[in-house]
């Protein structure tokens, strides 16, 4: 199968960096076309592969796929041996709930601390609001973990999608310096030990360079 994924700067794109590891998760091949955020042409240039002129984007034998959740869940259908979702029921249901509530809320924490791999100071002072959502966002974590059947450092045990949609998160609360209880600074550790992410964040520190 042919997979082009169009995303935004690693440095600054959360949203790509979901789709990226998903695709990983895949083990499947693909190729990666980069367009700068925030540049004069830069709407020009998405608008000519979608009409929702935002990335990530990606291109397959079945069409243009917008949107990072709607990109797992193709992959998903997909690669069904790929175990991108939890084989247990509950655990599934879980780690789709997580995935939808992360892709629809948390936005006092995505508008006072905006994903930026480079980023390494703590918000002073911390807005309630944004300490109130870091709280729900562990509670959510414990729940996932609750569930989990399969052992291992990531929510479900195996890294799945629901790593690949907290990633983002692991590394504002990370750059953001915020203290974590025990369990959730050692997951914030697995996802910046995870090789698919180290890629990625080596090579979003370098465009800092360019």
């Amino acid at each position: 199968m042919s997979l082009h994924l169009i995303i935004g700067d690693k440095l600054y794109s959360s949203w790509s960096l979901r789709a990226a590891l998903a695709l990983d998760l895949t083990g499947e091949p693909y190729t990666e076309e980069l367009i700068k955020l925030n540049q004069p042409d830069t709407r020009e240039r998405l608008l000519k592969h979608s009409p929702t002129g935002k990335v990530p984007l990606l291109k397959t034998e079945h069409g243009t796929i917008a949107d990072s959740l709607a990109i797992a869940e193709y992959l998903a259908e997909q690669f069904p041996d790929a175990g991108l979702w939890p084989k247990d029921t509950a655990a599934r249901a879980q780690a789709r709930s997580a995935c939808a509530q992360m892709h629809s809320g948390f936005f006092a924490m995505r508008g006072n601390m905006p994903f930026d791999l480079s980023h390494d100071a703590p918000l002073s002072p911390t807005p309630p609001e944004v300490q109130a959502e870091i709280q729900c966002m562990l509670a959510l974590w414990a729940e996932c973990r609750a569930v989990a059947t399969e052992t291992g450092p990531f929510l479900f045990g195996g890294a799945t999608l629901a790593d690949a949609f907290f990633a983002p998160i692991a590394v504002r609360l990370r750059t953001y310096q915020v203290k974590l209880p025990e369990a959730d600074a050692a997951y914030v550790e697995t996802i910046y030990q995870w090789p698919a992410f180290k890629a990625w964040r080596k090579a979003g520190l370098e465009e800092i360079e360019r």
